[in-house]
């Protein structure tokens, strides 16, 4: 009888475009009251808070000793709201209106890590768009067809320290070859290889399963662009993968493929004093 009553039956789709429409509309509903809220006045010890300079209460203290000024005037009482658009100065410096934003993403495949890119389809930055109103960055660089962690922010001078030359914390890859490595090959690359100018010697090498030899974790410091990559190409392995698993201290679990979050204070806190390896 149940089938009887269901033949002839085409599936409703409708249902979930209207589903999927609803979506849409509520996440751009919640990013409009977002960017409504982040217009309005807010206490200048909030204010301090947002921009990165210290705890509100540090703040207190900063306004109470005239350490801060509001459209040229220095402001010593507490309580007092300001603007987005006010002129708000600490020791004399200008203060960014933006809160700071920290975002964890897990990247997927195809997708370009760049803010905008007219010769590309999709980039990490339409992942993120409606996570918050302030504008974000990548740190970094992960090539389009590789995955894996990538942290976005608005904070310029982390970026300057986790981008720098001399920045020298260690980076892991999951990697996924197009045949097996070979013991003599694993050597090679455990003990350092020149490539063209550089000797690239990474910190650790090993088979992630030993049943597997095609599939292997390598741990290096070094930022230069493509370097796992071109490790194994120097040796005639092709990458079909190229996972990022480890990346300042941060990993990606419990963050599937395609999804973001918000690092938590203590995570921001671990990157601000580099308390990583």
């Amino acid at each position: 009888m149940e089938r009887e009553n269901n033949r002839g039956k085409r599936p409703n789709f409708s249902n979930k475009k209207s589903s999927l429409k609803s979506k849409e509309e509520k996440d751009k509903k919640e990013l409009k009251i977002k960017i409504s809220k982040w217009n309005e006045p807010l206490r200048l010890n909030k204010y301090l808070s947002n921009s990165g300079v210290c705890s509100r209460r540090e703040a207190d203290e900063l306004i109470k000793a005239g350490a801060v000024s509001v459209n040229g005037e220095i402001v010593r009482e507490l309580g007092v709201k300001v603007s987005p658009k006010d002129d708000i100065r600490y020791k004399g410096k200008k203060l960014s209106r933006e809160r700071l934003v920290y975002i964890l993403l897990n990247k997927p495949k195809d997708f370009v890590t760049t803010v905008k890119d007219k010769h590309a389809d999709k980039t990490v930055i339409d992942l993120v768009k409606n996570a918050c109103p302030e504008r974000v960055y990548p740190v970094g660089r992960l090539d389009k067809n590789t995955t894996g962690i990538l942290l976005l922010t608005n904070d310029g001078e982390l970026t300057k320290q986790l981008t720098h030359p001399s920045y020298n914390k260690k980076k892991i890859y999951h990697v996924h070859l197009d045949k097996d490595l070979t013991k003599g090959d694993m050597l090679k690359i455990s003990e350092g290889l020149q490539l063209d100018e550089d000797f690239i010697q990474p910190d650790t090498i090993s088979y992630v399963d030993e049943e597997d030899k095609t599939q292997v974790g390598i741990e290096i410091h070094s930022g230069q662009n493509r370097i796992v990559r071109r490790i194994f190409e120097s040796l005639d392995y092709k990458i079909k993968k190229l996972d990022r698993v480890y990346f300042a201290g941060l990993t990606k679990k419990n963050l599937p493929r395609g999804k973001w979050r918000f690092l938590t204070p203590q995570e921001i806190s671990i990157l601000k004093r580099k308390s990583f390896k």
